[in-house]
This record gives C-alpha cells, sequence and structure tokens, in this order.
C-alpha cells in the first residue's frame, strides 16, 4: 500500500487514504473513508468485548449460578424463618387467650357457685326475718340494702373506650405534645379486654363479699337485739314473781359438732334462731302473765289496800283496783287464761275469773254484761264484758283483781311491769 502524494498545487487539501492491492497484472486499490474508519473500529471493539463478555459468562457461569441459588436459598430460609417466628407467636397469643378464658371461666364459675351460696342462704334467712319481724326484734335499715355496688354506688362497670390508642413508651414527658399515639396490637387488644373482664370480676366479688359480710352483720344484730328484748321481757315479768326457765340445761343432748367445722354463715343463723325462740318465749310468757290494762286509758279511782268502805265508811280491805269508766265500755282480758267463772257473785255482781297459769288469775266485777263462758279460751284483749255497777259498787266502774294461788296481789305493779314491757311486746 502506497500512500498517494500531495500535489504542489493543492498542497492545503488532504487526500484520502487509498489501499492498493496488487496481484500480478491485476491491480485493486480501495479508497478509506474516515468514518468507514471508525465504523470498522467500531464493530471491531464490539465484536472483541462480545467475545470477553462471552468467554467470562462461560468461564464464570457455574460461581453466578450457585450465588444466585445460595442468595435464594437466604431469602428462603428467612421467609421461613420469619414465618416460624410468626406462627411461635400466633401459637403463644393463642395459648395465652386460651389459659386466660379457662380462668376466666374459672373465676365466672366461682361467682356463679358464690351467688348460689347466697341465693341459699337468702332463702334460709327470710323465715327468721319474717319471725324476727313478727317477734318485733328491729330489724337494720340496711337489710334490704343487698344490690351489689362499688364503692361510687354504681352497679355497673364502665368500660373503656374501645378506640383507646396507648402512649408509645419511647417518648415520654410532662406534656401531651411530647405523647405519640400508636394503633393497638392485637395483643394489647386482648390483653386489656381481659384485664377489663378481671376488673369486673373483682368487682362482682367484692360486692358478693361486701352482701355476705352484711348478711353476717346483720344476723348478728337481729340476735342481739332479740336476746336484749328477751332479757327486758325477763327482767321485768321477774317482778311479777314469775321465772320460769326459758333456756333450761336439762333435757338437751345431740351429736358433738366441732365449732369450727360449722361455717359463720350457719353459726350466725344458729345463733338467730335461738335468739328469736328467746324472744318469742319471752312474749308467750308474758301473754300468760295480767300485765296489761282491761279497760286503756281509764284513769284508778281506788287503789289497791286498805281503805274507806265507800258504803259503809269504816276501813277495809280492798282486794284490788278500781277503774273509772263509762258504763258499757269494753272490758278486755290482761293475757291468755281460761275463763273459770261467769256470773253473778254476791258483791262482785257480774263476774269473770279467767285462770292465766303459774297460779295467776285475774277477776273482773261489776260489769253490766258478761260475754263469755265457763271453759272459754281467751287471748289478751279479747272482749270479756262490759262496764257496769252490779254487785256492791256506788256507780259504773271496773273492779279489777290479780290473785296468786287465791291470793289478792296488788295489780299496780304488774300494770307497771306491762308499761314497762310494753315497746318489747
Amino acid at each position: 500500500m502506497k500512500k498517494a502524494k500531495h500535489s504542489p498545487i493543492f498542497s492545503n487539501r488532504q487526500e484520502p487514504h487509498t489501499i492498493i492491492i496488487a496481484r500480478g497484472e491485476t491491480i485493486r486499490h480501495f479508497t478509506l473513508r474516515p468514518w468507514a474508519a471508525i465504523l470498522g473500529g467500531t464493530l471491531a471493539f464490539a465484536l472483541a468485548g462480545t467475545y470477553l463478555i462471552a468467554t467470562s459468562y462461560l468461564v464464570f457461569r457455574d460461581d453466578l449460578i450457585s450465588g444466585s441459588v445460595a442468595r435464594q436459598a437466604r431469602l428462603q430460609q428467612a421467609y421461613e424463618d420469619r414465618i416460624a417466628n410468626l406462627r411461635t407467636q400466633l401459637d403463644q397469643v393463642t395459648s395465652r387467650q386460651m389459659l386466660d378464658q379457662q380462668l376466666m371461666d374459672t373465676k365466672v364459675a366461682e361467682l356463679i357457685q358464690r351467688q348460689k351460696s347466697l341465693t341459699e342462704r337468702h332463702d334460709k334467712l327470710v323465715p327468721l326475718l319474717q319471725r324476727a319481724e313478727h317477734a318485733g326484734a328491729a330489724i337494720p335499715p340496711e337489710a334490704d340494702n343487698n344490690a351489689p355496688m362499688d364503692s361510687n354506688g354504681d352497679d355497673v362497670v364502665k368500660a373503656e373506650d374501645d378506640g383507646f390508642y396507648g402512649i408509645d413508651p419511647i417518648i415520654t414527658g410532662p406534656t401531651t405534645a411530647t405523647r405519640k399515639p400508636v394503633p393497638p396490637r392485637e395483643d394489647d387488644k386482648s390483653k386489656r379486654g381481659v384485664d377489663k373482664a378481671e376488673l369486673l370480676l373483682k368487682k362482682v366479688n367484692t360486692s358478693l363479699t361486701d352482701i355476705e359480710a352484711k348478711q353476717v352483720a346483720q344476723m348478728q344484730a337481729l340476735s342481739n337485739t332479740a336476746y336484749e328484748n328477751a332479757d327486758k321481757i325477763m327482767e321485768a315479768l321477774a317482778a311479777t314473781g314469775v321465772k320460769p326457765e326459758l333456756d333450761g340445761k336439762s333435757d338437751t343432748g345431740g351429736p358433738f359438732i366441732p365449732a369450727g367445722s360449722v361455717a359463720p354463715f350457719d353459726a350466725k343463723l344458729n345463733d338467730l334462731d335461738q335468739a328469736l325462740e328467746r324472744l318469742e318465749g319471752a312474749k308467750a310468757l308474758a301473754k300468760t302473765i295480767p300485765i296489761s290494762n282491761p279497760v286503756p286509758g281509764m284513769p284508778v279511782s281506788s287503789t289497791f289496800g286498805v281503805r274507806k268502805d265507800p258504803i259503809i265508811g269504816s276501813m277495809a280491805f280492798h282486794s284490788g283496783i278500781d277503774f273509772r269508766a263509762i258504763s258499757g265500755s269494753s272490758v278486755k282480758a290482761t293475757a291468755n287464761g281460761t275463763v273459770t267463772e261467769a256470773g253473778y257473785n254476791g258483791g262482785y255482781g257480774n263476774m269473770v275469773e279467767i285462770d292465766h297459769g303459774n297460779g295467776l288469775s285475774t277477776r273482773y266485777g261489776h260489769m253490766s254484761q258478761i260475754l263469755v263462758s265457763v271453759g272459754q279460751k281467751i287471748s289478751i284483749g279479747d272482749v270479756v264484758g262490759k262496764v257496769g255497777s252490779t254487785g256492791r259498787s256506788t256507780g259504773p266502774h271496773l273492779h279489777y283483781e290479780v290473785r296468786r294461788n287465791g291470793t289478792a296481789l296488788n295489780p299496780a305493779g304488774f300494770l307497771t311491769v306491762g308499761r314497762e314491757v310494753a315497746a318489747e311486746l
């Protein structure tokens, strides 16, 4: 290949490169353009680069494939570990929820059993409360206050808002500007639900405990009141000379039961039953002793003892007391008993005599009308006749006597006892 010479006339013009190929008598030449050279060089570099890349791929293909497989294996292992971790957390949450549910079921079952026990206690207590009311024992005003209530008087537990957002534990501070609301997680919601349920069960348990304590306290108060009233009645009746043994120590028995084996409620229940029996016995005894007034509200015109006889004017023994009353007024029995005499009896005029037991009897004289008959059972307050002025009498009045084994006693002492125990009776 020869390079063309520059013409002296056109010395500033560059001639294109020419490639001459000679073979024998054949001569060929090619003109090499710049763009063709650039294109050829580019293609050559491209082919060389492609060759190098292909060669590199063939050489490093196994390593690349192994690396890709290892990376995919690592990703798969990470995903599997994450899934296993999530499953473990789910199992833990499920197990905790099951344990919480079992715990709640156990607590609810205990509360139901306690409520059932309270109902059974109430059924046992109601008859005694009715007996106490009938016997006149004061029932505490809180006896009807058995509804479960909290310290504020509410009978329900207010739940928190379900839309509550917790406080991010990382961001803390004294002002609300530093508090960051974060949505609650599922386990947080579950724990909050369990906390609410536990709070509710705790309040219900506290209310049931309060009810049990109130029942025991009320029974104790009723027992004390019944014993006190019975003692007052018995002490007052002792002034009349009647001293029966309501709680005798003889003729008693029963199986031996250790004190610790009896529940506090049952012990208080038995104590209340005994107290009511004592009070009822004292009241029943009081009704057999003539301590009531035969003509309530009427004044006494003549007392018991020695006095000036209203007929002959000389001193004489007055075996009873006289009540000034309007003729026809009702005369009432002063105690339970049986009529032993009903008719005209000399100076007594129309008279009724009633036997009350324990050697006690009463007489009602000068009546205008007798309304009972011999052998008739009489209750305290029954009308036995009408006030009059029959027999040895100067005007309408009631002659009233109290006798023990036939001996006249001063009725005023019995009437005083009646006034003392009137509130308890």
